[in-house]
């Protein structure tokens, strides 16, 4: 069973009798590790970028989304641990409850851990993780290639913990080519737009 302690914040932070989200609790099904990027049009608009690390997503809230231009050097905020069945969430969370709003899934897929110490030997993922740099290959419908997660700011002195989101230079790279209109964007899952999930919930 996934730690009930790491998602003690998610769970704190919802009432589950008012909202579709999954309460979680579960394991993988797979060995392979997945990776999810959801849209969510909440009180500011954002992407959420998460990995499974164990029986857990890992979860980073980044304004301005995933780019696969490696100029672009995209703000990470670190969010609660996510349920790992929160990969197949899409819906509308309802107005007054945490992040109250649309969410689409934009990507999703699976992940390699590519973490190396100075001698170029393997680093657990949760390791590198911990120690402010992971690197890692995405096998997305939509972002693929190798990308980076590195901590500048850890969140001491009252200042919030920030992480980096670049995309490496690799045959993936798309120079001058950022992330689409969210508004506009369209779910990996369901092929729907924000305002088609939101518009199919008000009717039902």
């Amino acid at each position: 069973m996934a730690d009930q302690d790491a998602l003690g914040r998610y769970r704190g932070k919802r009432d589950f009798t008012r909202t579709g989200e999954p309460r979680g609790g579960g394991e993988g099904g797979d060995e392979e590790l997945h990776f999810v990027v959801q849209i969510h049009d909440a009180r500011r608009m954002h992407f959420d970028f998460r990995l499974q690390v164990g029986d857990v997503l890992k979860s980073w809230a980044v304004p301005k989304g995933p780019s696969t231009d490696p100029k672009d050097k995209r703000l990470a905020v670190p969010t609660e641990d996510h349920p790992l069945e929160y990969e197949e969430f899409e819906g509308v969370i309802a107005r007054g409850e945490y992040g109250g709003g649309t969410v689409i899934v934009w990507d999703h897929g699976t992940y390699q851990p590519r973490s190396h110490d100075r001698r170029g030997r393997p680093v657990p993922f949760d390791e590198s993780l911990e120690h402010g740099h992971a690197t890692f290959w995405l096998n997305g419908s939509k972002l693929r290639g190798e990308y980076a997660l590195t901590r500048f700011r850890g969140g001491e002195d009252g200042d919030e913990e920030a992480w980096l989101l670049v995309k490496a230079k690799d045959v993936h790279a798309d120079a001058g080519h950022g992330t689409p209109d969210p508004h506009r964007a369209r779910s990996a899952r369901s092929g729907r737009t924000l305002r088609q999930v939101a518009d199919e919930a008000a009717e039902s």
